[in-house]
């Protein structure tokens, strides 16, 4: 079981990976991928230019994992999915701060892609696609979310030093 404690919008979590057979209970709360072009490089985005991660977001009322997946990959990358497997979920408890009781789950997800042209229309106002070997260096990680994107990397079949 990979855990780790983190510190998010003025709270301590406890988050906690679960396979995807094993859907965890709690609110749910939307969906990211690790979206691979073509070309086999990662795709990241970031609202700033300075802060970069992967394409997610929160789930939309009647969607399933799924159709949240395929609308936030689109909404926040411009990438059309080819193929998409779920990888996991993140189930994660808040234990203070003012969301204290909180228990929030997301999917994650493997997406080979292709890439539209790049129109941003949402909070994301930039995109580029990185080697897929050299996440790390390209992420922006809040402390102690390292165990469980390590996880996410490895169930998608990357494994980086």
């Amino acid at each position: 079981m990979t855990t780790a404690k983190v510190r998010e919008n003025g709270g301590d979590w406890t988050v906690v990976w679960h396979g995807p057979d094993d859907e965890p209970v709690g609110k749910a709360h939307g969906a990211t991928a690790i979206c691979i072009t073509e070309s086999h490089e990662l795709v990241v985005v970031s609202a700033d230019g300075q802060r970069w991660g992967l394409p997610g977001g929160r789930t939309e009322p009647g969607e399933s994992w799924e159709d949240t997946m395929r609308r936030e990959m689109w909404e926040e990358a411009c990438a059309n999915i080819r193929q998409a497997r779920l990888l996991g979920f993140i189930h994660a408890t808040c234990h203070s701060g003012h969301e204290e009781g909180l228990i929030l789950v997301r999917s994650q997800w493997r997406a080979d892609v292709s890439l539209a042209d790049w129109l941003p229309e949402y909070e994301i106002a930039y995109r580029r696609t990185v080697p897929v070997d050299e996440w790390r260096a390209h992420a922006h990680l809040s402390d102690g979310w390292e165990p469980i994107f390590a996880r996410f990397f490895s169930e998608a079949g990357f494994v980086s030093e």
